[in-house]
């Protein structure tokens, strides 16, 4: 007996081990210093694109823009999308750029905590260092508001934010964004938009049991959207089927009016509301040519 007992306690000291190992594993890399000047009418426009307004605005309860707080409720427990704007004690007015480039392409807070991906950092990381500058300095145009974000409501292990670190391990995935040889520049385009910037597969497309994305079926639509309702799919043939042309699609894109004269609701409406109704109309048609895969 005793000697199960001390095989016991050397396994849990084994763990132990392990998890405060996990907790002081350092995550992300280091960000070369930027001095690039940035472009901020070019900034505020790829925060439209990329659904910075829509999801760190808490339109609903009359809160400030881009002053966080709008809950996301999930499977895993209620997200509280945080205070963006310069205020330095609730905001980003203490952060440097490179602060701001790291949490931007990588999920890495400045005090080097990953955060959730609720955050759809993954689909930002071959964001150049020129869209960074640009991003940043559209938010240094944003006011501040002196206000923060509730804290997540999260109950344990998911509470747990080194538990993320094996996370991302196991389904941490580059976007697919570069362009490809012999397709037109605006499906290439709409490749960058759709695959990155706008992140159209963080909704559209199906998750398993941690909230990761299934690979291989991108665009298959979701039934489990962290706000409730679905995400129907949105793979080419699909839209076909269902009578949808390039023009339809970016139509409704700007307009948020299907070609059966409906509208769209929920998290799309918000999505056209404050995002892709301000994209000018070539990225527009660009998404959908890429979304349709009909490269004229």
């Amino acid at each position: 007996m005793r000697g199960f007992l001390w095989v016991l306690a050397l396994g849990a000291a084994g763990v132990a081990s392990a998890i405060t190992a996990l907790i002081f594993w350092p995550v992300g890399d280091a960000v070369a210093a930027i001095a690039l000047t940035g472009n901020a009418d070019r900034g505020a426009y790829l925060a439209r694109a990329s659904g910075c307004i829509a999801c760190h605005t808490n339109a609903e309860a009359g809160g400030k823009p881009l002053a966080g707080g709008a809950p996301l409720p999930t499977d895993f427990g209620v997200f509280y999308p945080p205070n963006l704007t310069t205020d330095p004690v609730h905001g980003m007015g203490n952060w440097s750029i490179e602060d701001f480039a790291r949490a931007v392409r990588q999920g890495i807070s400045p005090d080097g905590d990953p955060y959730y991906p609720t955050f759809t950092y993954p689909f930002y990381e071959k964001f150049t260092d020129q869209d960074i500058a640009d991003l940043w300095a559209a938010f240094q145009t944003v006011p501040a508001v002196a206000e923060s974000a509730p804290a997540h409501d999260v109950s344990f292990p998911f509470d747990q934010r080194w538990g993320l670190k094996l996370w991302r391990a196991a389904y941490l995935n580059s976007p697919k964004v570069e362009p490809v040889e012999g397709k037109s520049d605006a499906w290439n385009r709409g490749r960058w938009l759709v695959n990155g910037a706008a992140h159209c597969a963080a909704c559209h497309t199906p998750r398993n049991f941690a909230g990761a994305r299934i690979p291989g079926e991108q665009f298959m639509g979701n039934d489990n959207l962290p706000v409730g309702g679905k995400a129907p799919s949105i793979r080419a043939d699909d839209l076909a089927e269902h009578g949808w042309t390039v023009d339809d699609l970016a139509y409704a894109l700007r307009s948020g009016i299907t070609p059966s004269g409906d509208v769209f609701g929920g998290s799309m409406a918000e999505v056209v509301q404050y995002g892709t109704g301000f994209l000018t109309d070539d990225d527009l048609q660009a998404m959908a040519t890429y979304i349709m895969d009909s490269d004229p």
